[in-house]
């Protein structure tokens, strides 16, 4: 069984992973090395594909002092190679003598790293913190175990669920501060999807930009998708140098997922418009959605939503896990349940 001392490394680990933006296409990982009378050694963070994995990011900073310690991680220790090598090999050179690891890995290319450290003689404790670790790394969970990248719908709306102007218009509905709350989601995305019609109505630009409105280096920029087979003109802004850009001609969300997952793309953040979410609502290929309510009203225009619902039958129910007041917008963070809620039937 965990100690105090191994349970409170074990959120160190996961603050620290927490607080990295982007490793696509790898999930987000933390590693703190504890000495045998439980001081923290070191605290290792992976950064992304191509960098060192967490333990050995904790490890090359211990040095020597590894031999004889304990590694706190916030996923089981890989046991393949890739663009890094094992980890769990890195583990046992470095002399380490027990393993304390939260989630248990999903990906079967790179499961098994408790079985090699016990195999060599390592003292492995699982599941420590499993559903907090677990949480930070939901999208690239999903996908990896799925097949298809996670979506998040994002949407902003007025109170009475409009998205648009009758004439199509839809900047901006919400305030500053909701348009910079996005962003800080966008960052941790691997590809930011729109339609053909939502980019030729807006010339959005689909890039992560700071506080003054300036866009990130190209290197941290998701991957900017255009969906659906009408002609966006190459003057539109998603054509800029700023970020990277693909147009998939295809209106049909399960071909669009597929050509993501071709690119490792684990989390899809989806823009719109209107048909496009309801392709994918429709589909029940929506993971989460996030919305960004204006306390305004229209009163005619377009939707938020257009999917195939017929009678009040098809509601389908949003389980709630945040609702903060962002600015003067209201937003909501949920998941879509599979089945209706009691309290609706």
């Amino acid at each position: 069984m965990a100690s105090p001392i191994e349970i409170e490394a074990m959120r160190r680990a996961i603050d620290a992973a927490r607080f990295v933006v982007r490793t696509f296409p790898n999930p987000r990982v933390g590693c703190v090395l504890l000495d045998t009378n439980g001081n923290e050694i070191a605290i290792g963070v992976h950064q992304g594909a191509g960098t060192p994995h967490a333990e050995v990011d904790a490890l090359t900073q211990a040095g020597s002092r590894a031999a004889g310690a304990t590694a706190v991680v916030t996923l089981e220790p890989c046991n393949h190679t890739g663009r890094t090598g094992p980890c769990a090999q890195a583990l046992i050179d470095a002399g380490v003598v027990r393993v304390v690891f939260a989630q248990s890995d999903p990906n079967q290319q790179a499961a098994g790293g408790a079985l090699t450290l016990r195999a060599a003689g390592i003292d492995v404790e699982a599941g420590v913190l499993a559903i907090e670790a677990a949480e930070i790394n939901i999208a690239w969970s999903h996908a990896v175990t799925t097949g298809r990248p996670f979506v998040t719908w994002k949407y902003a709306a007025t109170l009475d669920g409009l998205s648009a102007a009758p004439d199509g218009s839809s900047k901006w509905i919400t305030g500053t501060e909701a348009r910079r709350d996005v962003q800080k989601f966008r960052a941790g995305v691997d590809a930011i999807v729109a339609g053909t019609g939502s980019v030729l109505a807006d010339d959005p630009r689909l890039t992560i930009r700071d506080e003054d409105d300036n866009p990130l280096p190209y290197a941290q920029q998701p991957l900017r998708v255009v969906v659906g087979q009408r002609t966006i003109p190459r003057f539109y802004r998603v054509f800029d140098q700023t970020a990277p850009m693909l147009l998939i001609q295809s209106r049909d969300p399960d071909t669009v997922l597929k050509k993501l997952a071709e690119r490792e793309i684990r989390h899809v953040w989806l823009e719109g418009g209107p048909r496009l979410a309801g392709a994918f609502w429709n589909a029940g290929l929506i993971d989460r959605v996030i919305g960004y309510i204006a306390p305004a009203l229209l009163g005619a225009g377009l939707p938020a939503l257009e999917a195939s619902a017929t009678t009040l039958a098809d509601l389908r129910p949003i389980d709630l896990s945040d609702l903060t007041m962002i600015g003067k917008d209201i937003r909501l963070i949920g998941t879509p349940l599979k089945a209706p809620r009691e309290d609706f039937d």
